[in-house]
């Protein structure tokens, strides 16, 4: 499975980011795509995830704040989380993962993006 995330970048605090994740390859080891992410010094923590099929859960982080949504594109899975009233916390390492299921955490999850930076300042 090739996952690839693009997006990221600088936003003031309050601002908006979207992060998108293609995965493409065996599709049953995309049956799930998750979002986690990991601050300096941290392990990562799982901030999103959604199945095909549709099922979506956000974790702590993303209530009330993000979105997450999934489409195909030509044999592609894109993943998008949109984010807003980012706050400087957020700031960290965002990193994309697919696996056939979204139960576990990030120890489970094979197949990893090489990770974008979100920066949020004040």
């Amino acid at each position: 499975v090739d996952v690839v995330e693009v997006g990221g970048g600088s936003v003031q605090a309050g601002g908006s980011l979207t992060l998108s994740c293609e995965a493409s390859g065996t599709t049953r080891d995309f049956r799930c795509m998750a979002w986690f992410r990991q601050i300096s010094g941290a392990g990562r923590e799982k901030v999103g995830s959604m199945y095909r099929e549709g099922k979506t859960e956000l974790e702590d982080p993303a209530m009330g704040r993000w979105t997450i949504s999934r489409n195909n594109d030509n044999g592609k899975d894109i993943l998008t989380l949109q984010m807003s009233s980012l706050k400087i916390e957020d700031t960290a390492m965002y990193y994309c993962a697919t696996e056939w299921s979204c139960f576990y955490g990030s120890e489970y999850y094979h197949n990893w993006g090489k990770g974008i930076q979100v920066t949020v300042f004040s």
